[in-house]
């Protein structure tokens, strides 16, 4: 898993479930999703009735999972959580809606990625709270139809265009997360140090907050590998000279780019002339696939300006030149212009 990576990794699950906040009032940033939401949990709960079903969508490590989590606290009801790629088949999903007690949450991550049987399936639950389950097979097959208890389904994914318009219709809510502003993340970094038993100063939360590529996930995985560094090589304490030089050991420079990062962009630069080359092309020349480069290095390549998509292929920016300390050929033109 590399460092800066906004995809959750098993083995950080603990650690994400103690950092987790539990209330909206914890929960820094997306404020107005937050207002919303907290209105909706109100009314719904005012009513004695299940939430409308939602859909959070937005890049890997905002939020989703925490918000569906704090969703269930505030309508003080159970959740239960389950990967989208693990309904496969769709007595895997009635097992779990026939056991939701009323208003009840079912968080589905990943949504987009559930089979296209489970889907169709999925569709009457949401709708009717009723499923049909097929009883023997063969020529004794028959259905029978199990009402449910009304509940709340939430879904979260990082692609929400993969859903069917059948799907997407189904939640009344959509709203979207949005990457993170430093002062937000130093916020979120020192509650989270908080929680740790980490000390730390203002000016090295705030450097962390700037390479953590505006997302939480990141933050927190930087203070623990730096808690090690502070150990080891400094005096305890997570200071802005043991920062520096942790994250320079990390690969992490001031932008927030790791060595995959790097090597993308260098390849674009220095190779095929700051392009524009193809994402076949390029996937091939950095030895990685085209899928993880488009969806786990390129968004916040493009959200930094460092690169952008035409439609003959990926082009870096002057923004990529100028961090590298290069000439951009744009710029190379304007001299030849002047002699």
């Amino acid at each position: 898993m590399r460092i800066t990576s906004p995809a959750r990794s098993p083995s950080e699950d603990k650690y994400e479930r103690n950092l987790r906040p539990k209330t909206f009032r914890e929960f820094v940033n997306q404020e107005k999703i937050k207002d919303n939401l907290l209105v909706f949990t109100s009314a719904a709960k005012k009513r004695k009735e299940p939430l409308d079903h939602i859909l959070l969508y937005g890049p890997p490590g905002l939020g989703k999972t925490t918000l569906a989590h704090i969703i269930a606290i505030e309508m003080d009801v159970d959740i239960t959580s389950v990967s989208g790629p693990v309904l496969q088949k769709p007595r895997d999903l009635a097992g779990i809606l026939t056991k939701l007690k009323h208003s009840d949450v079912l968080f589905i991550d990943e949504i987009h990625r559930i089979n296209k049987d489970v889907e169709e399936y999925l569709y009457q639950g949401m709708e009717d709270y009723r499923i049909d389950i097929m009883i023997d097979s063969g020529p004794n097959a028959r259905s029978i139809k199990v009402n449910l208890q009304p509940f709340t389904m939430i879904g979260a994914t990082t692609r929400s265009g993969l859903l069917s318009p059948a799907l997407r219709s189904r939640f009344g809510y959509i709203p979207r997360l949005s990457y993170y502003e430093p002062k937000a993340l130093k916020l979120i970094i020192e509650r989270s140090s908080s929680i740790l038993n980490i000390e730390i100063t203002e000016e090295a939360a705030l450097e962390i907050a700037k390479r953590a590529r505006g997302t939480p996930r990141i933050s927190n995985r930087l203070i623990r590998r730096l808690r090690d560094f502070a150990e080891i090589k400094g005096k305890g304490e997570i200071d802005i000279e043991i920062t520096r030089y942790g994250l320079q050991q990390l690969g992490v420079d001031k932008m927030g780019l790791d060595l995959m990062d790097k090597e993308i962009l260098h390849n674009l630069i220095e190779k095929f002339n700051g392009g524009p080359v193809g994402l076949k092309t390029l996937s091939t020349a950095v030895g990685e696939n085209s899928e993880t480069i488009e969806e786990v290095f390129e968004p916040y390549l493009i959200l930094s300006g460092l690169i952008k998509r035409t439609p003959q292929g990926r082009k870096a920016t002057a923004l990529a030149y100028e961090h590298f300390k290069l000439t951009s050929p744009d710029e190379k033109e304007k001299r030849k212009g002047l002699f």
